[in-house]
C-alpha cells in the first residue's frame, strides 16, 4: 500500500487558497491509497469560527477521495447532531461513505478542552487490507489508549505540533511504532498558524522498527509517500512476538 503524507501550511482566513494548496500537494503524490492531512488542516488549530467551515471542508475530502480513488484522512473542527463542537477526524473513502474518530485528549493546555467536546470511541477502520487505528495530535502523549490489542497494523496520527515540542515528536511517534509493531503517519502542520505559534512539521512514516521510510523536511511545505509492506509486518510479529507477553488490561470508561 502506497500512503501519502500531506504537509501544508494554513492562511488565516483564506479557505478555498487553503483547500486549493493541499489539492497542489495531494497532486505530487499520485496513485497512493491513502492521502494523511494534518489536524484541522484547512483552518489552523482552535480557529475563531472554524467549525462553521466544517461541512464545505468534508464536501472537499470527499471530492479529493473520489478524484484519486483513494481514502482520504484528516481533522476538522465540525459540529456533531447535537450542535456540539468536534475536533474530528474523518476517513473518507472514494465513494463518499466515512469514518470518523472525536478527538479524546483535548489539549487543555491551549483551552481546547473548554472549546470542544471529546470523544469516547476508540476508531479502526480498514482500508485495501489495512487496519488503522485514527489518532489526534495530543492523543500521541498517552500510550494505553493506543495500546495495540492485535486488532491494528497502523497507527494515523494528524497534528498541529508546535516546532518548540519537534523533539518529544520524535520520539514518541517512534516509540508508539516500537511498542505496538505496527507502522506510524504522522502528518503534521508546517509554517506559522496564524501567528500564534510555529510549526516544523516532521511529519514521517515509520515502520514497526522505528525506521523512517518517508518523512517531509522540517518547515517545507510538501508532500512524501512511502509503501508499507504487510507481510514484512506480519513476519516480524511472527517472529517476534512481543504482544504475546503484553500485560492485559481493560480501559472501562471508553467504549469499544
Amino acid at each position: 500500500m502506497k500512503i501519502a503524507i500531506i504537509q501544508n501550511c494554513i492562511r488565516t482566513k483564506q479557505l478555498e487558497w487553503t483547500l486549493q494548496f493541499a489539492t497542489d500537494l495531494l497532486n505530487q503524490q499520485p496513485e497512493a491509497d491513502l492521502y494523511v492531512l494534518p489536524e484541522t488542516f484547512a483552518t489552523g488549530f482552535m480557529a475563531e469560527g472554524s467549525v462553521e467551515h466544517g461541512p464545505r471542508i468534508l464536501n472537499w475530502m470527499q471530492q479529493q477521495a473520489n478524484r484519486l480513488d483513494a481514502a482520504v484522512a484528516g481533522s476538522i473542527a465540525i459540529k456533531d447532531k447535537e450542535e456540539q463542537p468536534r475536533n474530528r477526524l474523518f476517513f473518507v473513502r472514494p465513494d463518499g461513505t466515512y469514518d470518523y474518530y472525536d478527538k479524546h485528549h483535548l489539549f487543555g493546555y491551549a483551552g481546547e478542552a473548554d472549546a470542544f467536546v471529546a470523544g469516547q470511541r476508540r476508531v479502526i477502520v480498514e482500508w485495501r487490507g489495512v487496519r488503522f487505528l485514527l489518532q489526534v495530535c495530543y492523543d500521541l502523549r498517552f500510550p494505553v489508549f493506543s495500546r495495540n490489542r492485535g486488532d491494528y497494523d497502523a497507527i494515523i496520527y494528524v497534528a498541529n505540533w508546535p516546532q518548540s515540542r519537534s523533539e518529544v515528536w520524535h520520539t514518541l511517534i517512534r516509540a508508539r511504532a516500537l511498542e505496538n509493531q505496527c507502522f506510524v503517519i504522522g502528518a503534521n502542520i508546517s509554517g506559522d498558524d496564524m501567528g500564534i505559534c510555529n510549526h516544523a512539521g516532521d511529519s514521517a512514516i515509520i515502520n514497526a522498527y522505528g525506521h523512517t521510510l518517508a518523512q517531509c523536511i522540517p518547515g517545507r511545505v510538501e508532500s512524501a509517500a512511502a509503501e508499507i509492506d504487510m507481510e514484512s509486518l506480519q513476519h516480524f510479529r511472527k517472529k517476534f512476538p512481543v504482544q504475546a507477553d503484553a500485560d492485559e488490561f481493560q480501559i472501562i470508561s471508553i467504549e469499544p
